[in-house]
C-alpha cells in the first residue's frame, strides 16, 4: 500500500468528520507505513496523535479498508523531526461530545420539550446558542440525573455549529477534562493541553461535580475558566447540584461558578412528562412503522413514571420495540405488562408524614403544629395546605387524613381541600406555594 491510498481515504474521511474537524485533526497526518496489519501515521504532536488514535481510529481504518488496505489497527505518533504545532487553530476541534465522538443528533433544541420545570434553563441555553450578547458567564445548569442538562448542553453546541461553522466549540465531560489533563502531565505536554482548552470560543463541561476533591484538576480547571472568561469566551457548565452544594469543590471555583447565571432544572411535572412521551412516540414512529399507542396509555405513564425524562423516553423505546415485534398497537394492558418493572421502581410511596414535613419546612413551622389545636392563620393555612396535598398526592381517604392531623373529622379535611382549591384560583401566592410543594413531593 502506498501514500496514494491514504490520500484517497483522507478525501472520504473529510466528509465523515466535517471540514473543521478534518482541518484540525486529519489533514496534518501523513502516511508512514503499513507493518503487518498495522497502519502507521505521523502527527505534528504527541497530543494530536493520541487524540486521533482515540477518537478517529474506527473511521480511518474503515475508509482505508474500503480503499484496499488490509489494516486492523492504527498507530498515530509524532514524528521526532517535526516541530510541534503551536497555533490554536491546529489544536482546537469545533465540537466534541461527552464520549469524544460526534454530538448526539437527538439532542437539539427542536427535540427538547419545554415546561414550567425547565423553561428558564431552556431560555438561557437558547440565548447562549443564538450568539446574542449575554450578561451572564458562565451559564451553570444543575439538576438530578435525567432532567435534560446534557440535552441542553449539546443543543447549544449544535446550534452554534449550524449558525457559525468557524466558531470553535468544545464539549466534553469533566471526567474527560481530567483524563486529558493527567495524560498531558504524564507526557509532559501541557502546552498542547492549554492551547486546546484556552483557544476555544465556547467551552461546555458536563458533570463538573466529578472534579471535586481532585486538587490538580481543579487548579487547571480554575485557570482555564478564568482565561476564557477574561477573553470574553462563553463557558457553560452542568452538574447534579448547585455550586454551593458540591462538597470538596474549591471555594474559589464555587465563587466563580456562582458569579454567572445558576439555573435549576426541576423534576418534570405531569404536563411536561406527557409532552415528552408524545414527542418520543412521534419520533420513534419514523423508525417503527405502524407504532401506535392506544388512548389513555401515555396519560397513565405520565402519571406513574416521575423519576426522570430519561426513564420516560426509555419506557416508550421499549414499547416501540414490543409493538414492532408483535405487530400490534400498544394497549394499556400491554404497557402495564411490558413496563411492570419500571412502574414498580417509579412508584414513590409518598406518605402523609412526608407531606407534613415538607410543608413545615416550607412555612418554617414545627411538625407539632400540624396536629395542634392552634387556629392562627400562620398555622391553620399551612395545615390546610398539607391536608390538600395529602388528598391530592396520596390514595388516603378523608378520614385517614383527618386522623393523621391530630384526629380531626373528615369534614374538616374536606373543607381544607376545597378552601385551598379556591385560594389557588384566587391568590397567586397560594397557587405558587401549592405548585412548589407539589413539585418537591412529586419529584
Amino acid at each position: 500500500m502506498t501514500d496514494g491510498t491514504w490520500q484517497h481515504a483522507k478525501g472520504v474521511i473529510a466528509k465523515d468528520v466535517g471540514a473543521h474537524n478534518f482541518k484540525a485533526w486529519i489533514a496534518p497526518l501523513e502516511f508512514a507505513s503499513v507493518e503487518g496489519r498495522v497502519l502507521h501515521l505521523t502527527a505534528p504532536t504527541d497530543f494530536i496523535g493520541k487524540w486521533v488514535g482515540q477518537n478517529y481510529q474506527d473511521v480511518i481504518l474503515r475508509r482505508m479498508t474500503e480503499g484496499g488496505a488490509d489494516v486492523t489497527r492504527l498507530v498515530c505518533a509524532a514524528a521526532s523531526d517535526r516541530p510541534a504545532a503551536s497555533t490554536p487553530d491546529e489544536v482546537a476541534p469545533r465540537t466534541r461530545s461527552r464520549s469524544e465522538s460526534e454530538l448526539d443528533k437527538r439532542f437539539t433544541f427542536d427535540r427538547f420539550v419545554v415546561g414550567k420545570s425547565n423553561e428558564m434553563a431552556h431560555a438561557a441555553a437558547r440565548r447562549v446558542a443564538s450568539g446574542a450578547t449575554v450578561s451572564f458567564n458562565p451559564l451553570f445548569l444543575h439538576g438530578r440525573v435525567g432532567l435534560g442538562k446534557t440535552h441542553l448542553m449539546q443543543a447549544i453546541a449544535w446550534q452554534i455549529q449550524e449558525r457559525d461553522p468557524d466558531c470553535r466549540v468544545l464539549y466534553l465531560s469533566a471526567e474527560q477534562f481530567m483524563y486529558r489533563f493527567v495524560q498531558a502531565l504524564r507526557e509532559k505536554n501541557t502546552m498542547d493541553f492549554k492551547h486546546l482548552f484556552r483557544s476555544v470560543d465556547v467551552l461546555l463541561v458536563d458533570d463538573v461535580q466529578f472534579i471535586a476533591g481532585k486538587d490538580s484538576t481543579q487548579e487547571e480547571f480554575f485557570h482555564t475558566f478564568n482565561a476564557l472568561v477574561n477573553q470574553g469566551k462563553q463557558v457553560v457548565i452542568s452538574a447534579d447540584r448547585s455550586p454551593a452544594e458540591i462538597s470538596d469543590l474549591e471555594e474559589r471555583i464555587t465563587s466563580r461558578l456562582e458569579m454567572g447565571l445558576v439555573v435549576d432544572l426541576h423534576p418534570a411535572d405531569y404536563e411536561l412528562r406527557l409532552g415528552v412521551l408524545q414527542q418520543r412516540v412521534e419520533s420513534l414512529g419514523e423508525h417503527y412503522k405502524g407504532f401506535t399507542v392506544e388512548d389513555g396509555v401515555l396519560e397513565f405513564l405520565a402519571s406513574r413514571i416521575n423519576t426522570s425524562i430519561r426513564a420516560l423516553e426509555g419506557a416508550v423505546t421499549r414499547l416501540a420495540a414490543y409493538a414492532d415485534l408483535l405487530k400490534q398497537p400498544v394497549s394499556m394492558a400491554h404497557a402495564q405488562e411490558v413496563l411492570s418493572d419500571v412502574l414498580r421502581s417509579s412508584q414513590k410511596k409518598l406518605t402523609i408524614d412526608d407531606i407534613m414535613k415538607t410543608t413545615c419546612e416550607h412555612y418554617n413551622l414545627r411538625m407539632s403544629d400540624m396536629t395542634s389545636a392552634r387556629r392562627s392563620r400562620t398555622v391553620a393555612r399551612p395545615r390546610q395546605m398539607a391536608m390538600y396535598l395529602s388528598k391530592k398526592l396520596t390514595p388516603r381517604s378523608y378520614p385517614e387524613i383527618g386522623r393523621k392531623f391530630g384526629g380531626r373529622d373528615h369534614t374538616t379535611v374536606l373543607y381544607a381541600v376545597r378552601k385551598i382549591e379556591e385560594l389557588i384560583a384566587a391568590e397567586p401566592q397560594i397557587a405558587e406555594d401549592a405548585e412548589l410543594l407539589t413539585r418537591k413531593l412529586d419529584g
